[in-house]
């Protein structure tokens, strides 16, 4: 059995195409997200959330959201979107398919 997931990608970049900074600002994004997890899930230290984590897509930080947060703690997802929103950075999604 296949599930779809939903993930908003935040990107290191300004809409006018800026780099954003800090340069570490997507570890330190997720990292104040680490402890939402999912249920049952041991909150081990110094690990992000599978929900929320940072990598680089072609050479840029950037933070990728789970779409799941929506609903495990819409705070939380409200304020990451708000983050990209105030700091006018790039963002897009994508659908990833996978096995459960």
């Amino acid at each position: 059995m296949s599930k779809t997931v939903q993930q908003l990608i935040i990107h290191g970049v300004t809409q006018d195409n800026r780099r954003f900074r800090p340069s570490d600002w997507a570890e330190r994004l997720a990292g104040v997200m680490s402890q939402f997890r999912p249920a049952g899930s041991s909150a081990h230290r110094l690990t992000y959330s599978p929900y929320v984590f940072p990598t680089r897509l072609e050479d840029t930080p950037c933070v990728i959201v789970d779409e799941r947060l929506r609903q495990l703690e819409p705070l939380a997802w409200k304020f990451v979107c708000d983050f990209a929103k105030d700091n006018h950075l790039q963002t897009s999604t994508r659908t990833l398919d996978g096995k459960s």
